[in-house]
């Protein structure tokens, strides 16, 4: 399924508690940083979710370096880090580089 061009939201310390906690939806956060490599194989990966499920999932990336207290706050220590809250819940935690199929049956567990 192609994605639409919707990109994924740009999550930042300030607003987290909006974005994903405030959400109705299932929310998927990507915890990355530039330097990071793997986080660069997964950032298409999210970009292309956010378009498949526009409407029903809210797909966010935060950068680690620029929003450290989020991060802390969910003790991501390795990124690429990917957490899925529901009602504002965290609900799954998903550590490192994972293929579309891996990612879309987490999407799909909890929707």
């Amino acid at each position: 399924m192609a994605g639409n061009g919707a990109a994924a939201l740009e999550i930042t310390d300030h607003n987290f508690g909006d974005l994903i906690e405030g959400s109705g939806n299932l929310a998927m956060v990507d915890f990355w940083a530039e330097w990071c490599g793997p986080c660069r194989l997964v950032g298409p990966v999210v970009e292309e979710l956010a378009g498949d499920y526009q409407g029903r999932v809210s797909v966010g990336k935060l950068d680690v370096d620029a929003n450290p207290d989020t991060a802390s706050r969910f003790n991501v220590r390795s990124i690429p880090t990917i957490l899925f809250f529901k009602g504002g819940e965290l609900v799954d935690t998903v550590v490192g580089a994972l293929p579309k199929a891996a990612l879309e049956q987490k999407i799909q567990e909890h929707i």
